[in-house]
């Protein structure tokens, strides 16, 4: 394994440990709450940057999402931030929800342009009165209150945009609106994402753009996942996994090496910021932050 050691180990001459921020999902059921605040407790030790809270298709969470942050706003020491969509929305009724963040202390949003209820990747029709893009959504925010807003990154060709060089001007778009982060899709090819990065800093844009880093320990899944929203899976990566459908525990190893590798050689590349989607799931997050220098605080 490549960088392991120089970003893992402390002491004299070593790298400093990333930052690190995670992503969560409100619960649908009990059950999942207690899972969810399980991964939270697991988690908060590690003293990330902040974590972020998702939005359903539609808005469909939305009150789900606030309860999550305000609990974590007032039971935890973390630093929520909370995900806001377009979709199925006036712009009143979205700055409503602004507004009541702000009130309850919340001072990061995840500004999104969403998916269609039940449809991701599928197509998106804006409501004649509501916010037509994340651009506007993250103008709309900074008119109401001085929130940091972190904006999503496609590492590859978003799946409605016709260029790479589309997506650098809509994300410079969304930075001229006031985002001050941009939070990529997870992905798997390093070389890919890495000349990506190269055409958006040659663009000029300098916010931070943290990688969105997914430990996968089913590849079906993934592949579902993947598809509607066009991010490309590597042929190596499945072949890791080709014949390991039964085996559960050999897939957790793989999921987390290959996770902490990506890590630790965009550590190398100079890469200090990384966003991990955890499916409300601790264990596997918390022991790639291990390997990469990130202890309890």
């Amino acid at each position: 394994m490549t960088a392991f050691g120089p970003v893992a180990r402390a002491g004299a001459g070593a790298a400093p440990a990333p930052n690190v921020s995670f992503e969560f999902s409100p619960p649908k059921t009990p059950e999942a709450e207690e899972n969810l605040w399980a991964a939270i407790r697991r988690l908060e030790p590690l003293n990330p940057s902040f974590v972020s809270v998702t939005y359903g298709a539609g808005g469909s969470t939305r009150d789900r999402t606030h309860r999550t942050v305000t609990r974590m706003l007032t039971e935890t020491t973390l630093k929520p931030a909370a995900h806001l969509t377009c979709v199925e929305a006036s712009r009143a009724e979205v700055d409503e929800v602004i507004r009541e963040y702000w009130a309850a202390g919340i001072r990061h949003i995840v500004a999104l342009r969403g998916d269609p209820p039940g449809q991701i990747g599928g197509a998106y029709t804006p409501r004649p009165d509501g916010y037509a893009n994340a651009t506007e959504l993250t103008a709309g925010i900074r008119a109401i209150a001085p929130f940091e807003v972190s904006v999503g990154l496609y590492p590859q060709v978003h799946p409605e945009s016709p260029s790479v060089d589309h997506d650098i001007d809509v994300l410079k778009a969304k930075v001229d609106a006031g985002a001050t982060r941009a939070i990529t899709q997870f992905f798997y090819d390093r070389d890919s994402f890495l000349r990506f990065h190269d055409r958006v800093r040659k663009a000029g844009v300098t916010i931070p753009i943290s990688p969105g880093i997914m430990p996968v320990t089913n590849y079906a899944g993934l592949k579902k996942m993947a598809g509607p929203i066009g991010i490309e899976l590597p042929g190596w990566l499945g072949n890791l996994f080709e014949g390991l459908e039964k085996d559960v525990e050999t897939r957790r190893l793989i999921a987390a090496s290959v996770a902490a590798e990506m890590c630790a050689s965009l550590a190398e590349e100079g890469f200090s910021d990384f966003h991990f989607y955890t499916l409300n799931r601790a264990d596997l997050t918390y022991a790639i932050c291990r390997v990469l220098g990130v202890r309890e605080q």
